[in-house]
């Protein structure tokens, strides 16, 4: 009986710890701004470096390629929870094919930006960007919010009861605490998880059209996430489901024209 008791309580205790660790360290497991896994793709597009004021003494390091910001819409491109903004040359490169100038940002934390990332933080973030692009001239009817994984939550956010040309949704989550339950079912992550990112419960106020973007292949975040968000999002809503890719979406002929059908409906 007294090595049964001593099993329990190491048992318990070591399930303590391992709540613990995770409720005080879970934005080190969310947030990996120096994991670089897709550099290497040669720039094929003219940009222009520019430094957002997000917050005292913090201001994010963005990349604008500006084409004609009165005849073509904007691309506010949120990226994911991992790398720099090498990381999207690739995306990039075929996004600037398209008749939209772009703004990419990459966030506190990431890309050499002082600041630690958080839900809050990021929400931020995006909006000072918005601003920033409405002082160059871009009116939110001009702008098209982009979300990538993570960057999906926040474009979601912001989407919100605003009036903004359009939302893409790329590899979207219904919320962190759905996501994380996936990885760790055996932790009561409704009472450690502190960023939510709550997308399935924000999509009803998005009242612009939207387009949602995911891989059947996908292993990070599962297919059926964002087959529930294209659900529940209200009309106009458009859909790319492919059977190949996972993740990271290959900016291939049918994603690219997926897009420009599209941009084709907001112009």
């Amino acid at each position: 009986m007294k090595y049964l008791y001593l099993a329990l309580s190491s048992i318990i205790l070591a399930y303590i710890i391992i709540a613990l660790f995770t409720y005080l360290y879970q934005r080190k497991l969310l947030y990996h701004p120096s994991e670089n896994n897709y550099t290497g793709d040669g720039i094929q597009f003219d940009y222009k470096e520019v430094f957002i004021e997000v917050d005292k003494n913090i201001k994010l390091k963005s990349w604008f390629l500006e084409k004609d910001l009165k005849k073509n819409k904007t691309i506010l491109y949120f990226h994911g929870n991992a790398g720099d903004l090498t990381n999207r040359v690739q995306k990039l490169n075929e996004l600037n094919k398209l008749a939209v100038n772009i703004l990419i940002i990459s966030w506190r934390g990431f890309s050499g930006n002082p600041g630690k990332p958080t839900e809050k933080n990021l929400y931020n973030d995006a909006r000072k960007s918005v601003e920033w692009l409405n002082k160059a001239g871009v009116i939110n009817k001009n702008i098209i919010l982009y979300g990538e994984s993570l960057g999906t939550g926040v474009a979601t956010e912001l989407g919100q009861n605003n009036s903004f040309a359009g939302i893409v949704l790329e590899s979207p989550f219904t919320s962190i605490a759905d996501a994380a339950k996936i990885y760790y079912p055996y932790l009561p992550i409704d009472l450690l998880i502190k960023d939510r990112y709550d997308s399935l419960k924000k999509i009803k106020n998005i009242n612009v059209p939207i387009l949602v973007m995911h891989g059947k292949k996908d292993n990070v975040v599962p297919f059926k996430m964002g087959v529930k968000l294209f659900d529940n999002a209200n009309e106009p809503k458009f859909s790319y489901f492919s059977d190949i890719d996972d993740h990271m979406m290959e900016f291939n002929d049918q994603l690219i024209n997926s897009l420009k059908q599209f941009l084709g409906f907001n112009t």
